[in-house]
Formats: structure tokens, C-alpha cells, sequence
């Protein structure tokens, strides 16, 4: 482990890089046309979108360099892990669909159908 990032930090970030297989710009990108139904374009640095809020933390925090996430991150990033894997033991019968059950993972940048 990096003696720069606290230890907290370091593990909750291995364990969201698990969980989280979508790269920040593809997941903007799905938040946008998902989510938001807005043009890509009009996207700005600072969205004041009704965009799921945990879904522009995890862009965030994907786009941030391991060495300057915070404890803050990493409650983020442990909220995401929980979601994840709870949502993953319920399956789809949790939301109804399978649609339902994937947008709910993608949301926080999970893809189930990813390998």
C-alpha cells in the first residue's frame, strides 16, 4: 500500500475498481442519454442536471487520480460497493425487469452484462 493514501482509502478504492467496469466517459455519456435525455453537447464541467446524484459522484471520483481521493471518496466509493453487490445477490426480481435491474447498476457505473 501507498504510505500517501490512508489505508481506508486504498481499500475501498480496489473494491469499487471491482465493481465499477465502466469508464467515466462511457458512463457520462449513458448518464446523459439514459438519465438526463440531454444533447452530449450541452454537458457542462459542473452538470446542474437532474442526473442521479450517485451516478455523477462515481464519474467523479473515476476521473480523479487514486492519490487525491479523500475519506469523503471513500464513502462514496463503499456506498457503490454495498449497492453493487446487494443488487447483484437480489438479481432482477429486486426492481421487476431485467431492464430495470441493469439501469439501476449502470446508474453507478456497473454493467452486469459485462464479464
Amino acid at each position: 500500500m501507498n504510505d500517501r493514501i490512508p489505508p481506508e482509502v486504498e481499500v475501498a478504492w480496489d473494491s469499487f475498481r471491482q465493481v465499477v467496469n465502466m469508464p467515466s466517459e462511457e458512463l457520462r455519456a449513458w448518464l446523459l442519454t439514459e438519465a438526463s435525455r440531454v444533447n452530449e453537447d450541452t454537458f457542462p464541467d459542473e452538470p446542474d442536471l437532474e442526473l442521479p446524484e450517485l451516478g455523477k459522484q462515481v464519474v467523479e471520483l473515476l476521473r480523479k487520480r487514486k492519490a487525491d481521493l479523500t475519506e469523503q471518496d471513500a464513502d462514496v466509493m463503499e456506498q457503490v460497493v454495498d449497492f453493487v453487490l446487494t443488487q447483484e445477490a437480489e438479481g432482477p426480481a429486486s426492481t421487476g425487469s431485467d431492464y430495470k435491474w441493469r439501469r439501476s447498476l449502470m446508474i453507478v457505473g456497473h454493467d452486469p452484462l459485462r464479464p
